[in-house]
């Protein structure tokens, strides 16, 4: 358990940024704390500092707006992130991509594993790498460890779109970034991807950027 003196250079980070009220300022690729790995979460913040916390994620993620975000992206080590997807998207990309409406969740401390040897390869974006995309191949089912909020044991198979997400969210509390596993052929600007990319899938991106899918 971490001691008093270390947990509260964190909580008083934490009051700061709430203090203003409303979504927080979401912290760009090539600041450090998104490389430098999270602290495990041990009661830094206390029950109510961590409830208003999260609230705080989960404001932040709608007014992005986006589907996952983690503390470290708010410039906050600490090993949490939110999730939430209403899945707004066509029959055809729902089916092809696995992506189903996620609730809203908690995950704190959280680490997976691959489930089996399927991968599966989409475009992927990241609120703190604003205005690009690139494909990233991912394990298509991973189970997920963890806890959530209420400080209650989260041990889940994901699969489809929400593994996707829980991946990439894990990923940012190991100091990891979508680009570190991209395609990096396929990187285009959002505008690029609605224009020429928007298939459910990416064969036709990799038929003409020239890169492998698995």
């Amino acid at each position: 358990m971490s001691s008093p003196s270390a947990r509260a250079p964190l909580a008083e980070r934490v009051e700061e940024l709430l203090a203003p009220g409303g979504p927080l300022p979401i912290v760009a690729a090539g600041d450090p704390v998104l490389r430098a790995g999270a602290e495990r979460y041990d009661g830094q913040l206390g029950p109510a500092l961590l409830a208003r916390f999260v609230e705080a994620l989960r404001v932040t993620m709608h007014a992005a707006p986006g589907v996952g975000l983690a503390a470290p992206q708010v410039g906050v080590g600490l090993r949490i992130a939110v999730i939430e997807d209403p899945a707004p998207v066509p029959e055809e990309v729902r089916v092809a991509r696995g992506r189903v409406p996620q609730p809203f969740r908690v995950l704190v401390n959280p680490s997976y594993e691959p489930v089996g040897s399927v991968r599966a390869a989409f475009y992927e974006g990241c609120l703190s790498v604003p205005g690009w995309q690139a494909v990233v191949a991912r394990p298509a089912e991973v189970r997920l460890t963890g806890a959530d909020g209420n400080g209650r044991p989260l041990d889940e198979v994901f699969g489809g779109w929400p593994a996707r997400i829980v991946q990439h969210e894990t990923d940012h509390l190991d100091g990891v970034l979508y680009l570190d596993r991209a395609e990096t052929r396929s990187l285009a600007a959002n505008e690029t991807v609605l224009e020429r990319w928007a298939q459910p899938t990416p064969e036709k991106a990799a038929r003409e950027l020239g890169f492998d899918l698995p």
